[in-house]
């Protein structure tokens, strides 16, 4: 019944990771935004007494890529399909437990912003971490109540994914949300990591 933290990246390879911001940045570059906040998102996540875990693609990245991981988390494979789809095997096959999961885009998350999902979790069934495009940068779910259908028709990478995520949950969720961070997405967005966003 341990808590944990599951963080959803893409090995961080050029033209494979942040192909928005690389069509304005270069894809090299795009490549090592993501490794940045790749690692900030790990540090902090390591910062509490959950268990913290990967969930990587493309797959051969869980098993290679070691010089790109911790090698004190475990890795596990997202998977096929689109979001919703790896989001919710992820879930399946973990034990009974709270489980929130993250991304690597949000580069002002911090461990306290996991403590106050989690405590969320106590006395609610899900937690979200509202984003500025409309989507979120943090999922949580008790798990203690069934949600068969929870990513069912949400409009992935689109401003309506947090307000369809949430229609997809059992009317009797009770949920609750954080406070709204931004995601780095394009280059306007990389002044929030403190970087320039001067083109190739």
């Amino acid at each position: 019944m341990r808590p944990k933290v599951i963080i959803f990246v893409k090995a961080p390879l050029a033209g494979r990771v942040k192909t928005r911001l690389g069509a304005a940045v270069g894809m090299a570059r795009a490549a090592a935004v993501a490794r940045e906040m790749i690692a900030r998102t790990i540090a902090e996540a390591q910062k509490g007494d959950w268990e913290t875990l990967l969930a990587v693609d493309p797959p051969s990245a869980v098993a290679g890529f070691e010089n790109l991981w911790p090698p004190s988390l475990r890795r596990i494979p997202q998977g096929q399909g689109d979001l919703g789809d790896r989001m919710a095997r992820v879930m399946r096959h973990l034990p009974p437990g709270p489980v929130v999961i993250i991304g690597a885009d949000a580069p002002a998350l911090r461990a306290r912003h996991l403590r106050q999902a989690f405590r969320a979790l106590a006395g609610a069934d899900a937690v979200f971490g509202p984003a500025h495009d409309g989507g979120y940068w943090l999922i949580g779910l008790a798990r203690r109540r069934p949600a068969p259908d929870i990513f069912a028709d949400v409009r992935w990478s689109t401003e309506h994914a947090l307000a369809d995520t949430i229609r997809s949950l059992p009317q009797r969720y009770l949920v609750r949300r954080l406070e709204l961070l931004r995601d780095i997405d394009e280059a306007r967005d990389l002044a929030f990591l403190g970087l320039r966003s001067t083109a190739r």
